[in-house]
Protein backbone atom coordinates (compact mmCIF):
# COMPACT_ATOMS: atom_id res chain seq x y z
CA UNK A 1 0.00 0.00 0.00
CA UNK A 2 2.89 2.29 0.78
CA UNK A 3 4.22 1.74 -2.70
CA UNK A 4 0.87 2.69 -4.25
CA UNK A 5 0.50 5.85 -2.16
CA UNK A 6 4.08 6.79 -2.81
CA UNK A 7 3.62 6.19 -6.56
CA UNK A 8 0.48 8.35 -6.59
CA UNK A 9 2.28 11.18 -4.75
CA UNK A 10 5.25 11.04 -7.13
CA UNK A 11 2.93 11.01 -10.14
CA UNK A 12 0.93 13.94 -8.71
CA UNK A 13 4.05 16.00 -8.10
CA UNK A 14 5.32 15.25 -11.59
CA UNK A 15 1.99 16.33 -13.06
CA UNK A 16 1.97 19.53 -11.06
CA UNK A 17 5.53 20.37 -12.06
CA UNK A 18 4.93 19.42 -15.68
CA UNK A 19 1.85 21.65 -15.89
CA UNK A 20 3.83 24.64 -14.62
CA UNK A 21 6.56 23.97 -17.20
CA UNK A 22 3.98 23.58 -19.98
CA UNK A 23 2.27 26.81 -18.92
CA UNK A 24 5.62 28.64 -18.88
CA UNK A 25 6.46 27.22 -22.35
CA UNK A 26 3.03 28.24 -23.65
CA UNK A 27 3.52 31.83 -22.41
CA UNK A 28 6.91 32.02 -24.09
CA UNK A 29 5.43 30.64 -27.32
CA UNK A 30 2.58 33.17 -27.14
CA UNK A 31 5.02 36.07 -26.64
CA UNK A 32 7.18 34.91 -29.56
CA UNK A 33 4.10 34.54 -31.77
CA UNK A 34 2.85 38.03 -30.91
CA UNK A 35 6.28 39.50 -31.66
CA UNK A 36 6.47 37.66 -34.99
CA UNK A 37 2.99 38.81 -36.01
CA UNK A 38 3.89 42.42 -35.14
CA UNK A 39 7.06 42.17 -37.26
CA UNK A 40 5.14 40.69 -40.19
CA UNK A 41 2.46 43.38 -39.90
CA UNK A 42 5.10 46.13 -39.92
CA UNK A 43 6.88 44.59 -42.91
CA UNK A 44 3.61 44.18 -44.80
CA UNK A 45 2.60 47.78 -44.10
CA UNK A 46 6.00 49.03 -45.30
CA UNK A 47 5.78 46.94 -48.48
CA UNK A 48 2.22 48.14 -49.16
CA UNK A 49 3.30 51.76 -48.72
CA UNK A 50 6.21 51.22 -51.12
CA UNK A 51 3.88 49.70 -53.74
CA UNK A 52 1.36 52.50 -53.26
CA UNK A 53 4.06 55.13 -53.67
CA UNK A 54 5.29 53.43 -56.84
CA UNK A 55 1.76 53.26 -58.25
CA UNK A 56 1.21 56.91 -57.40
CA UNK A 57 4.44 57.89 -59.17
CA UNK A 58 3.49 55.85 -62.23
CA UNK A 59 0.02 57.42 -62.34
CA UNK A 60 1.54 60.90 -62.08
CA UNK A 61 3.90 60.08 -64.96
CA UNK A 62 0.96 58.98 -67.11
CA UNK A 63 -0.95 62.15 -66.27
CA UNK A 64 2.09 64.28 -67.05
CA UNK A 65 2.55 62.48 -70.39
CA UNK A 66 -1.14 62.88 -71.21
CA UNK A 67 -1.04 66.61 -70.60
CA UNK A 68 1.86 66.83 -73.05
CA UNK A 69 -0.45 65.56 -75.82
CA UNK A 70 -2.84 67.73 -77.77
CA UNK A 71 -6.17 66.32 -78.86
CA UNK A 72 -6.48 65.54 -82.53
CA UNK A 73 -9.43 65.62 -84.90
CA UNK A 74 -8.57 62.06 -85.91
CA UNK A 75 -9.26 59.08 -83.69
CA UNK A 76 -6.11 57.20 -82.78
CA UNK A 77 -3.77 60.09 -83.56
CA UNK A 78 -2.43 62.16 -80.70
CA UNK A 79 -0.26 65.18 -81.26
CA UNK A 80 2.58 65.81 -78.80
CA UNK A 81 3.21 69.33 -77.56
CA UNK A 82 6.27 70.84 -79.24
CA UNK A 83 8.44 73.64 -77.89
CA UNK A 84 7.38 75.66 -80.94
CA UNK A 85 3.59 75.99 -80.62
CA UNK A 86 3.28 76.76 -84.33
CA UNK A 87 4.32 73.16 -85.09
CA UNK A 88 1.63 71.80 -82.78
CA UNK A 89 -0.96 74.12 -84.36
CA UNK A 90 0.13 73.08 -87.87
CA UNK A 91 -0.25 69.37 -87.06
CA UNK A 92 -3.62 70.01 -85.41
CA UNK A 93 -4.81 71.89 -88.51
CA UNK A 94 -3.48 69.11 -90.76
CA UNK A 95 -5.35 66.51 -88.69
CA UNK A 96 -8.56 68.55 -89.12
CA UNK A 97 -7.87 68.73 -92.88
CA UNK A 98 -7.33 64.95 -92.91
CA UNK A 99 -10.66 64.43 -91.15
CA UNK A 100 -12.42 66.54 -93.80
CA UNK A 101 -10.54 64.65 -96.53
CA UNK A 102 -11.68 61.32 -95.11
CA UNK A 103 -15.24 62.63 -94.76
CA UNK A 104 -15.20 63.54 -98.50
CA UNK A 105 -15.17 59.79 -99.05
CA UNK A 106 -13.58 59.93 -102.50
CA UNK A 107 -15.79 62.79 -103.80
CA UNK A 108 -13.42 64.44 -106.30
CA UNK A 109 -15.24 67.78 -106.17
CA UNK A 110 -14.75 68.10 -102.40
CA UNK A 111 -11.20 66.76 -102.48
CA UNK A 112 -10.20 69.18 -105.27
CA UNK A 113 -11.57 72.09 -103.27
CA UNK A 114 -9.52 71.06 -100.24
CA UNK A 115 -6.30 70.26 -102.13
CA UNK A 116 -4.80 73.75 -101.84
CA UNK A 117 -5.36 73.73 -98.06
CA UNK A 118 -3.51 70.42 -97.72
CA UNK A 119 -0.62 71.60 -99.85
CA UNK A 120 -0.27 74.86 -97.90
CA UNK A 121 -0.40 73.04 -94.54
CA UNK A 122 2.30 70.58 -95.65
CA UNK A 123 4.49 73.43 -97.00
CA UNK A 124 4.12 75.37 -93.75
CA UNK A 125 4.87 72.20 -91.77
CA UNK A 126 8.01 71.55 -93.82
CA UNK A 127 9.12 75.13 -93.17
CA UNK A 128 8.52 74.77 -89.42
CA UNK A 129 10.14 71.33 -89.27
CA UNK A 130 13.42 72.75 -90.56
CA UNK A 131 13.94 74.50 -87.20
CA UNK A 132 13.12 71.48 -85.00
CA UNK A 133 15.60 69.51 -82.93
CA UNK A 134 16.36 65.95 -84.02
CA UNK A 135 14.05 64.52 -81.35
CA UNK A 136 11.19 66.88 -82.19
CA UNK A 137 11.67 66.26 -85.90
CA UNK A 138 11.30 62.52 -85.31
CA UNK A 139 8.08 63.14 -83.33
CA UNK A 140 6.80 65.47 -86.08
CA UNK A 141 7.47 62.92 -88.82
CA UNK A 142 5.84 60.17 -86.76
CA UNK A 143 2.64 62.16 -86.22
CA UNK A 144 2.54 63.30 -89.85
CA UNK A 145 2.93 59.69 -90.99
CA UNK A 146 0.12 58.59 -88.66
CA UNK A 147 -2.19 61.26 -90.07
CA UNK A 148 -1.34 60.36 -93.66
CA UNK A 149 -1.85 56.67 -92.90
CA UNK A 150 -5.39 57.48 -91.77
CA UNK A 151 -5.94 59.35 -95.04
CA UNK A 152 -4.52 56.58 -97.27
CA UNK A 153 -7.61 54.31 -97.24
CA UNK A 154 -9.73 57.24 -98.44
CA UNK A 155 -7.65 57.90 -101.56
Amino acid sequence: MKKIVLSVLVAGSLLATACKEAKKGANELKDATVETVENVATSTTDAANTVADGAKDAANAVVDKATEMVSSALDGVSIPAFANEAVTENLTAYAAYAKDYIAANGNLGKISAMASKGVSLLAKGKELAADLSTEDLAKYKSVLSAIQAKMAPSK
